[in-house]
């Protein structure tokens, strides 16, 4: 249940209209028609007057909700990265080491050549 689902119920429990609750909390009335249909997010204010007037905790309960799906909705993506990270270096592991040994090449090109000249030398 979202926010504005839980303010619908929590008014409709304490037979509230929508202007009662409104005047109540000191939101507008549009304000508290968008919030009840999920037309928008609750501000921290009106939250706060919201949940004076409705005897609740929105905030402890309904943060811990968003917490739960972002954790959920991150370890999906990251576990989809990992998928296609893994797929791509089983396809490609040839032209990546190639490109690594370039890299590491010309990082160190001066002490290779020396190298090479020093063995040439002596």
């Amino acid at each position: 249940m979202n926010f504005g689902q839980k303010i619908k119920e929590l008014r409709k429990k304490r037979q509230l209209t929508q202007s009662e609750l409104a005047e109540q909390a000191g939101v507008t009335l549009r304000t508290l028609q968008r919030i009840e249909n999920g037309e928008v997010n609750a501000s921290f204010y009106s939250k706060r007057k919201l949940s004076e007037v409705l005897e609740f905790d929105f905030d402890e309960n309904h943060e811990q909700e968003e917490q739960l799906f972002e954790i959920k909705l991150t370890i999906k993506n990251m576990n989809h990265f990992i998928q296609d990270l893994r797929l791509f270096l089983n396809k490609h592991w040839k032209s990546i080491a190639l490109i690594l040994l370039i890299f590491l090449f010309l990082s160190n090109y001066k002490e290779i050549k020396a190298g090479f000249y020093d063995g040439w030398t002596k």
